[in-house]
């Protein structure tokens, strides 16, 4: 069977992997280039992976009623909804310019293609990795051009079911075998009880061939290590600088004090799971000695006694002699020394006879 791989960059993405995590920026960059790579900055600080951005052709994606539709909201930069879109868009230029950035960094830069003028303004860019949104999970015919561009891909698949999920990996497979799928919950938060998370063994068992990653867009930080503990290793969290800010995605963000924490644990998690392999570590003795026990005497006891279970006991620490799962050898043996209360019992104080008649 084809190992479950996925490459991106120069990262590989596999079982055996650290979780390949994803910044999500999206538009909470505000519109504003240096926002936009202070942010890049603090991603690469947290230890991401990756950044990733958003990406419309406004005109393109939206009727032309939902474009002029006013937008009163409390997160508007615009009064129609369309405008309010085009000051958060960045150009083909300043594309290009925040992913040489990101190579200066040493970070992955990709971004949401939400439409066919997108996409190739992305590939005329040159970024390594597309992602599709959850709501085009269902869009074939722009899920299928962006595989023709023969690099990864990231699909999410909130608010899909299983058969939409299926309709799309049959659609895919043939163009492009290079995409990770991601579970995830298309609620701006969701709530915990329809994060689902268990999704993520569905589709690992579903796509064995397919790496399987989480979109986790709660507001908190202990999800992603459940994710990765059922298999998850491509995570995608939304990011900002202060959650304060004005923007739909802002609240729900990761600040990066809370991403840090994120990456953090996921990599102690790869980590300390080790190789399943039960064995003992030299950190252990020390203070093992203080808590085992060993077999001492539980009174004075004089040569020739014949011990019984009265006369040992077991008391720390266990600097020497034997361990209590011995003591059924020197039950009716005869001490061939006397022990005095506490001292510890060792077989060359007892008899060599297997027993005493």
């Amino acid at each position: 069977m084809k190992k479950r791989e996925l490459v991106i960059g120069d990262v590989v993405i596999n079982d055996d992997s650290d979780v390949f995590t994803i910044a999500e920026i999206g538009h909470n960059h505000q519109g504003d280039m240096e926002k936009c790579k202070a942010m890049f900055r603090a991603a690469k600080e947290c230890g991401c992976t990756a950044v990733k951005l958003q990406k419309r052709d406004n005109r393109a994606l939206y009727t032309q009623a939902m474009y002029d539709e006013p937008y009163n909201s409390e997160n508007a930069y615009a009064p129609t909804y369309g405008a309010h879109r085009e000051m958060l868009e960045f150009n083909e230029a300043q594309y290009a310019e925040l992913l040489a950035y990101a190579k200066e960094l040493d970070l992955i830069f990709f971004s949401t293609a939400f439409d066919i003028p997108s996409a190739d303004l992305l590939e005329r860019v040159g970024i390594p990795c597309y992602k599709i949104a959850s709501g085009d999970l269902t869009n074939l015919p722009l899920i299928k051009h962006v595989a023709r561009f023969g690099k990864p891909m990231v699909i999410s698949t909130g608010g899909g079911t299983m058969e939409d999920v299926q309709r799309m990996y049959d659609a895919i497979s043939p163009i492009n075998d290079q995409f990770c799928i991601l579970q995830c919950t298309s609620g701006y938060p969701p709530a915990f009880e329809e994060l689902n998370i268990r999704v993520i063994e569905t589709y690992r068992n579903a796509f064995p061939n397919t790496v399987i990653g989480f979109s986790s867009h709660d507001n908190g930080i202990a999800m992603p290590m459940l994710g990765y503990m059922l298999g998850g290793r491509v995570l995608e969290k939304h990011f900002t600088l202060n959650r304060a800010w004005k923007g739909t995605d802002q609240a729900f963000s990761l600040e990066p004090s809370g991403m840090r924490r994120v990456v953090r644990d996921l990599q102690r998690a790869r980590t300390a799971l080790g190789d399943g392999v039960k064995r003992s570590y030299p950190s252990e003795a020390k203070p093992l000695m203080k808590m085992q026990k060993k077999i001492v005497a539980a009174r004075d006891l004089p040569a020739g006694r014949v011990l019984t279970e009265a006369d040992l006991t077991f008391k720390s620490p266990a600097d020497e002699g034997l361990r209590p799962f011995e003591v059924d050898n020197f039950i009716g043996k005869k001490l061939t020394t006397p022990l005095t209360k506490d001292q510890a019992l060792t077989y060359e104080a007892v008899e060599k006879a297997a027993s005493v008649a």
